[in-house]
């Protein structure tokens, strides 16, 4: 279960000398709880020992279960603030990056091909070294809706490529991810449901209807653009099209490649000015059919500083906008129901007025903290562990129930995909980092073209060396080589290919295929039942050489009990548990074969898969 040594990414570290003024912001967030908990005679659940925090705390900031060795550092440390200080050392930690990738990738719908010709593993990784760097969520966001360039030059242009050729979803996506709201009915008809027209959807649509993607769409840009009539643009454009032409007329297999590769070189994200015209089937008194439509935001106005930008630029300053509350909302919104497990409005993207928050003054309470923080989310995120709101036991909540969810702890919520997978992860390998996603720079390095000046054969070249190293096919064989097992690579979640194939561990288990919004699931099948109790993930658990397995052995029976309820469980067994286990483990051929038992019983219940 080893793998070579690979030094793990640096995380910009925690200030802990602000830990004083986060815990006062934390009792600020209780007094409001206890408010509401009067108001509406709420019976908060209890506190959570020790035991029970480090299990929840390790499973949200670090996306996995604790090892043995963390679980007993923490149960015997004698420091008087032991639980801030476990905080801090998560949100610093690789793991913290890797767990957090893991939320973004299901809301951004992260893949390294969303389309043949499109290489995004740059952007894939700019969104994970954006979490590592903890860059303000502000800065990030306006990135994303203004960068310009192929994907290995500016990789924030993935966002846009993500939804390349298909503007208005473009438009309906930006807004219900960092704006929660949904005005995707809009595009073709006055929405049922909300205020929002098909008239108003266009005009915010205005702001970014000149964005294109290919060279020649440059050249038919119109008015004052700088790109209308750019020089370098007309030299690419010429020198794809007569190198598609040669491609074309050659008899070889690679010829689809070859086309693709050609296109990846091509496509990258600019701007010029482009009216945006309704529909020809456009049918409300306010404007006629094919009419133009002028840029105008849903609510509040395009900051001052911005208005003479370019219409992206416009729209996502008015996004980011600190005068823009809704940005602020929606994001606390979404990183309570990360962390507490049900959102202050459910669902996170469907802010409107007649699905009003569960605490009003407590989510505008929280849009002012992330206001006050400048947007910064690991911090935002350090803020809510530090409640003794979230240091309670799990609550149940029914999400299907008509009644509004008043907190009186955190929801009982069984482990994501991703959550299991590194849990197991813990048990199994002793370098869970042995591969980590390829960086810009190692992309761009085999897969740029010099496109003015190259030959067919410069593209058959490259291509090659690009398929040899990030080909679909042989980046599996080579993950297979450093980290394989049975046809699974043991590596975390985080650094694996997306999407997985149907198969998979991590797909079976709810794993979205990253074509919609948070499109993963928690919900129980049968194939999670038969990969738990049979698949090649828990054998390599139960073979010589896992983590769990040889920490287990060294051990006699009574004290290998111990070591197998606090590596699975964290915690130690009960007066029951340990008369069962041991029953177990004394009536098997041998202890190693009983402990496995044991191991294997403990995997499979409710209290492993659920966070407590």
């Amino acid at each position: 279960m080893a793998a070579p040594p690979q030094p793990v990414m640096e995380v910009a570290p925690v200030a802990r000398s602000t830990r004083p003024s986060m815990a006062e912001a934390a009792a600020r967030i209780d007094r409001l709880i206890q408010t509401h908990w009067n108001e509406h005679g709420v019976d908060p659940s209890r506190p959570l020992r020790d035991d029970e925090f480090v299990r929840r705390v390790y499973l949200e900031l670090a996306g996995r279960i604790p090892s043995y060795d963390e679980t007993v550092r923490f149960l015997t440390s004698k420091a008087a603030d032991k639980r801030g200080d476990l905080v801090d050392d998560l949100l610093e930690s690789p793991d913290y990056i890797s767990h957090f990738y893991n939320f973004w990738a299901d809301v951004l719908r992260l893949q390294e091909r969303p389309d043949k010709h499109l290489v995004l593993e740059p952007y894939l990784f700019y969104v994970k070294d954006s979490i590592r760097t903890n860059k303000p969520f502000d800065t990030w966001v306006y990135e994303m809706l203004t960068a310009e360039g192929k994907p290995w030059e500016n990789p924030a242009v993935g966002f846009q490529l993500r939804d390349e050729g298909m503007p208005l979803p473009y438009v309906d996506n930006t807004v219900r991810v960092f704006l929660g709201t949904q005005i995707g009915c809009a595009q073709c008809h006055d929405h049922p449901f909300d205020h929002w027209t098909q008239h108003e959807f266009y005009e915010l649509a205005a702001f970014t209807a000149g964005t294109v993607t290919r060279p020649a769409d440059r050249l038919r840009g119109a008015g004052r653009s700088r790109t209308a009539f750019d020089p370098e643009s007309l030299a690419i454009a010429r020198s794809a099209r007569d190198l598609q032409k040669q491609n074309v007329e050659r008899n070889q297999k690679n010829k689809a490649a070859v086309a693709q590769f050609l296109r990846a070189n091509v496509t990258s994200v600019a701007f010029v000015d482009k009216k945006l015209l309704l529909p020809h089937d456009y049918q409300y008194d306010d404007a006629k059919p094919l009419s133009a439509v002028s840029a105008e935001v849903l609510w509040g106005a395009v900051p001052e500083k911005a208005r003479t930008a370019a219409g992206r630029e416009q729209f996502a300053a008015w996004v980011v906008s600190r005068d823009n509350r809704q940005f602020a909302r929606t994001i606390a919104n979404r990183l309570w129901k990360k962390v507490m497990g049900v959102g202050l409005v459910e669902p996170v993207d469907d802010f409107k007025e007649d699905n009003p928050p569960s605490d009003p003054e407590l989510l505008e309470h929280l849009a002012d903290e992330m206001l006050r923080l400048e947007f910064d989310l690991r911090e935002f995120v350090r803020l809510l562990v530090s409640t003794d709101a979230y240091q309670r036991q799990a609550v149940l909540h029914d999400p299907a129930s008509a009644a509004p969810f008043h907190f009186a702890g955190p929801a009982l919520r069984r482990m994501t995909a991703e959550q299991l997978w590194d849990s197991i992860l813990t048990l199994v390998a002793r370098n869970p980092w042995s591969v980590q996603r390829p960086t810009r720079d190692e992309v761009a390095a085999t897969v740029g073209l010099d496109l003015e000046h190259a030959t067919l054969a410069d593209v058959d070249a490259t291509l090659a060396g690009f398929l040899r190293t990030y080909g679909r096919n042989q980046y599996k064989r080579h993950l297979d080589e450093i980290c394989g097992y049975r046809g699974l690579e043991l590596v975390r979640a985080s650094e694996l290919p997306a999407p997985l194939p149907l198969g998979h561990f991590l797909r079976q288990f709810g794993q979205s295929d990253r074509q919609t919004i948070e499109g993963s699931r928690t919900v129980a099948t049968v194939p999670q039942i038969l990969a738990m109790f049979n698949g090649p993930i828990t054998h390599a658990m139960l073979e010589k050489g896992s983590v769990i397995y040889d920490n287990v052995t060294r051990h006699r029976p009574q004290e290998a009990v111990d070591v197998v309820f606090l590596s699975v469980l964290s915690r130690k067994p009960h007066a029951d548990d340990r008369h069962l286990a041991l029953e177990e483990i004394n009536s098997a051929d041998d202890p190693a074969t009983g402990c496995g038992n044991l191991i294997w019983a403990l995997l499979n219940t409710r209290e492993f898969i659920f966070i407590q």
